[in-house]
């Protein structure tokens, strides 16, 4: 099968890639790039837990196809913050108790992120709206439901 370069801007950083036209972006972040924080969940778009910023907006990237992302940019977890340099959302997250086994939340971060960068405040109802398409089995939603609205108010001050 034919492949293509596409280039990409990781977390800022700037990447040439060569890909099949059937592969997705999970696919190639996690394969050709060693992108680990962008979890593999269910391959079908029904879990977020593969959730990137693909030019600012929250994608699935097993539903989107590499040659998607060429010329843009995309943003992972790790783009956001680290252990290091926490972003505000993450140590929202932490505060507000909305980490428990942690598979959903680099998902679950990264469209928080998406969210609040369009709307700084928003309500508890646009939240559940905006993490939809993030599956969490083991908090109940509410606490991670706080994280980012306590977050938004927190842009407000």
């Amino acid at each position: 099968m034919k492949t293509y370069l596409i280039e990409i801007k990781l977390n800022g950083e700037l990447h040439k890639v060569e890909v099949y036209a059937d592969e997705t972006l999970l696919e190639v972040l996690r394969t050709k790039l060693g992108v680990t924080d962008v979890k593999d969940g269910c391959g079908k778009g029904d879990c977020g837990a593969c959730a990137v910023l693909l030019d600012g907006k929250a994608v699935n990237s097993c539903l989107t196809m590499a040659f998607q992302a060429n010329g843009k940019e995309v943003t992972t977890l790790r783009g956001i913050g680290n252990e290091k340099n926490p972003h505000p959302i993450q140590e929202s997250f932490i505060m507000y108790g909305a980490v428990q086994c942690g598979f959903c939340t680099a998902g679950m971060v990264v469209t928080a992120k998406a969210l609040l960068d369009q709307n700084q405040n928003p309500s508890r109802q646009e939240i559940r709206e905006a993490i939809s398409g993030n599956l969490c089995r083991c908090t109940g939603y509410e606490k991670i439901i706080d994280a980012i609205q306590n977050m938004g108010l927190e842009n407000k001050s």
